[in-house]
C-alpha cells in the first residue's frame, strides 16, 4: 500500500507537470512589441519608449519589432496568431479595435475581439488642428474657420493620412459639428500631408501633436486649437476646439494587446509593470515632452474605452457613408 501510494503520488504530479502551461514562468525570455507603424511616428516613438522603460520591470530584454502594412493588421494578425504567453504583445491602436472593426471594406485577418486581448491602455493622444500659414483662408481661430466655411462652402480642404483614418473621421466629426462643407484630401500617409500643408497646396489638418510638433515649432504649421478636454502643457495659449465646438474631444489612444485567451495572471503581470513604468519620472517626462498623456488604466477600463468608442465611430462613419479603400 506504501508503495502504491508513493506511485500514485508521483503519477499525480508527472501529470500536473504536463498539464502546467508553459507560459507559467512568464517572463522567461525576450519579449517582443509588435509595431505596426513605420519608424518616426507616434506608434513608433511610443512602441519605443514602452520597451525601454517596461524592461528593467521585467529583468528581460524587451525588443521591438517594426511590421508595417494593412494599417497595421500584418503585426496585430501575428500577434493574433502567437502563443498566449506573454512574451509576444502588440501595440494596440484606437483604429485597429475601434474603427477597422466597423469600417465597410475592410476584412480583417482575425476577430479582433477574440483572438486578441487587450491588456490595459498606455497613453492618449489628443488631436490637434493645424493649418498652412500660406492658405488663402488665413484663418487663425475656429470661429474664424468656420465663418470661412459658411461663406465658402466646399473650399476649404483637410488632409488625412487616408480614407477611413483617424484624421479623416476627425474631419467629417469637425464638419457635421459646425455644419459646414470642407473637402477631404486622402494622402498615402501623414508624412506627405504635411508636406503639402506647409507649402500651402492644403488648408488644414486634424491629428496626432507629435507628428506636428517639429513642422509647428519651425514655423511650417501653425497650430490653430486642441481638441482635447483641458490645455496642452506644450501649448498652454492654445484654444480648446470644444470652447466653440463642446463635442469635439478627440483622443487617439495607444496601449498594449497580447494574444486571444491570455491568462488572466500575465494580464496582471503587464499591468504591474506598466505601472511601474508609468510611476518613473523620466518616463512621464519624455512622454509629456512628445505630447502624449499618460493612462495606464486596468483591462476592464481599456474594454469600456474599446465599447465607446467603437459605437461612437461606428455612428460617424455611417453617417458620413466612408468605407475604406
Amino acid at each position: 500500500m506504501h508503495r502504491r501510494t508513493i506511485l500514485g503520488g508521483a503519477g499525480a504530479a508527472l501529470i500536473a507537470a504536463r498539464a502546467k502551461p508553459a507560459y507559467a514562468a512568464f517572463p522567461e525570455r525576450d519579449i517582443r512589441i509588435l509595431c505596426g507603424f513605420a519608424a518616426g511616428g507616434t506608434a513608433d516613438l511610443l512602441s519605443r519608449l514602452i520597451g525601454e522603460f517596461v524592461a528593467p520591470n521585467f529583468g528581460q530584454n524587451v525588443v521591438v519589432e517594426t511590421r508595417t502594412g494593412a494599417s497595421g493588421m500584418i503585426a496585430a494578425d501575428t500577434v493574433a496568431k502567437a502563443a498566449p504567453d506573454g512574451h509576444t504583445v502588440s501595440l494596440a491602436t484606437m483604429a485597429m479595435h475601434t474603427i477597422l472593426p466597423v469600417m465597410p471594406g475592410v476584412r480583417m485577418p482575425f476577430d479582433v475581439d477574440n483572438d486578441l486581448t487587450p491588456i490595459a491602455n498606455v497613453a492618449n493622444i489628443f488631436n490637434i488642428l493645424v493649418a498652412s500659414p500660406q492658405s488663402e483662408s488665413n484663418f487663425k481661430t475656429i470661429p474664424e474657420l468656420i465663418a470661412y466655411g459658411k461663406a465658402n462652402p466646399g473650399k476649404l480642404t483637410y488632409a488625412s493620412a487616408g480614407n477611413g483614418t483617424s484624421q479623416h473621421l476627425s474631419g467629417e466629426l469637425f464638419k457635421k459639428l459646425a455644419g459646414i462643407d470642407m473637402l477631404h484630401v486622402p494622402y498615402r500617409g501623414g508624412a506627405p500631408a504635411i508636406v503639402d500643408i506647409a507649402a500651402g497646396r492644403c488648408d488644414m489638418m486634424f491629428g496626432n501633436m507629435p507628428e506636428f510638433l517639429g513642422q509647428i515649432r519651425g514655423g511650417g504649421l501653425r497650430p490653430i486649437a486642441f481638441g482635447a478636454p483641458k490645455q496642452s502643457p506644450l501649448f498652454p495659449d492654445l484654444p480648446l476646439i470644444s470652447a466653440t465646438l463642446p463635442d469635439f474631444v478627440v483622443r487617439n489612444w495607444f496601449g498594449l494587446a497580447g494574444p486571444g485567451k491570455l491568462p488572466s495572471d500575465i494580464v496582471a503581470r503587464w499591468q504591474t509593470a506598466l505601472r511601474r513604468m508609468e510611476a518613473n519620472p523620466d518616463f512621464r517626462k519624455r512622454m509629456t515632452d512628445n505630447g502624449m498623456e499618460i493612462i495606464v488604466g486596468t483591462q476592464g477600463e481599456f474594454l469600456e474605452t474599446i465599447r465607446a468608442d467603437r459605437a461612437k465611430w461606428r455612428g460617424v462613419i455611417l453617417e458620413a457613408g466612408i468605407r475604406a479603400d
